[in-house]
This record gives structure tokens, sequence and C-alpha cells, in this order.
């Protein structure tokens, strides 16, 4: 199986990988390709399920979303690379993080959470999205990718609206699932967890507790941003990744 992909940027550079959102494509990532691309390889892909890429028969869980993404490594060849993800992103690179080690040279988790109950919003949303379609949710989840002062948004809704309904509904069941918190201890890499100050999908909380557990973690708390802080904020926060990822190892 191979995932919808884009590899763009510096082909001499490291690689960075950016792993997205429930509910989006790879063009979550606009803003902040740019400055990422001279840096890095950028290889940006849509999760199973979302955006171009199959959807799959069966259930979808966090283990099988990192088996993705180490099959992605494999096949843009890439033997080691940086993990950045975003709320369904960031759980599927922690993962990988914590098992798949040799695989990632430092990892950036933005507006995401080691453990996000109560696991019946999950299997109720994807009943929902089952009976109805995502655009039954797409204007609620949008609501809580953004602060009210955002405008812009009926293209995120439209992006929300287009997932296949098997494929977000399978994903809502693998974070119903998903308890990574007594793994956290085993990511060695050098970690940047970055909240949204206004983020009522995963509060500050979230990467804190994130930040606190891995071996090497340092959390920011960026102003101004609700879930999906990277297209809210992308100066402030492609900046923080560049940072992040360009810096001498810490003693």
């Amino acid at each position: 199986m191979s995932l919808h992909h884009v590899v763009t940027g510096r082909h001499d550079g490291p690689a960075v990988v950016l792993s997205g959102s429930l509910g989006s494509a790879l063009e979550m990532w606009d803003a902040n390709v740019p400055a990422l691309e001279e840096h890095f390889r950028v290889v940006r892909y849509d999760t199973r399920g979302h955006g171009r890429s199959p959807v799959l028969p069966g259930p979808t869980t966090i283990d099988a979303l990192a088996d993705d993404l180490v099959t992605l490594l494999d096949e843009v060849g890439a033997d080691r690379a940086h993990l950045v993800g975003l709320s369904l992103g960031g759980m599927t690179a922690l993962r990988v993080a914590a098992r798949n080690p040799e695989r990632v040279d430092r990892l950036a988790v933005l507006c995401t959470s080691a453990h996000l109950g109560p696991a019946r919003n999950w299997t109720d949303r994807a009943a929902l999205v089952r009976a109805e379609g995502t655009r039954a949710v797409a204007e609620a989840v949008v609501q809580r990718w953004f602060t009210p002062a955002y405008g812009d948004r009926a293209r995120w809704e439209a992006m929300v609206a287009a997932t296949p309904a098997e494929g977000y509904a399978g994903c809502c069941e693998a974070i119903a699932a998903m308890d990574q918190r007594a793994d956290l201890h085993r990511i060695t890499v050098p970690t940047l967890a970055i909240a949204g100050a206004d983020d009522p999908a995963t509060p500050p909380h979230h990467l804190e507790e994130i930040a606190d557990s891995v071996q090497d973690g340092r959390l920011l708390v960026v102003p101004q941003a609700a879930h999906l802080a990277n297209a809210e904020q992308p100066a402030r926060i492609s900046a923080a990744i560049i940072d992040h990822l360009t810096k001498e190892s810490r003693s």
C-alpha cells in the first residue's frame, strides 16, 4: 500500500516528514512548506483514508498508522528522518519514535496528545460520519481548529467534508483505543511539543505531559492559536520547527 505523498525542497537536505490532522489532506501544511523547503527535503503525505490516499478495509490503529509512516520512509529512501506531526499526525509520530527509534532524528509534535479520551466521544463521532458523512462534522471540527479571529474557514470545512467517511471513522476509532502514556519515556530523540494556547481539543497540558515524559523534551505554547496552530500562526510555528530541527544537540 502506497500513501499519496509529495516530496519537495532540497534534494540534498535532511528529510522531514509532515503528518497531518484527522480530517485533513497534505495541503494543511501549505503555509509552512516554503520556509521548510529552504532547509529540508520535505515529505508531505495524506493519511490512509484521507485526501488521495486509499481507504483500507479493516480496523485502523495507531500502530497501523505508524506502519504506514515507516513504509513511506522506505519508499522515499529515508533511513532516518525528522518527524513533524499535528494532532493525529503527532500521535503517529510519537508511536514511530517510541517503537522505531532508529528511523527518527528529531521529533516535533503539535496540538496532540498521548491519550485523548473519553473513548466514547470518538466512537460516537465515527458512528455519526458513517451514518451522515464527514460533512456532518465539518463545521464543528473547524470551529475547534481556529480561534474566533481567524477567517477563511470555508476551504477548511471543504477539506474535512471531502474526507472519506470510512477513512475518518477508522482514524476516530484509532484515537479512541490509543494510550501511549506508558511509552513516552522510550522516546529518546530531542522532542519539541508545541501547543496552541487557545486549543480546545488538545489544551497545553497535553503537550506539557509529552514534553515532561520523553527523555529530551521541550514545551512551546503559541499564543493566538487553536488546534491547527501551524495554519493560524505559520511564521511562528515554522521558525520554531526549523530552529528545533537544525540546532546542535543539547548537552
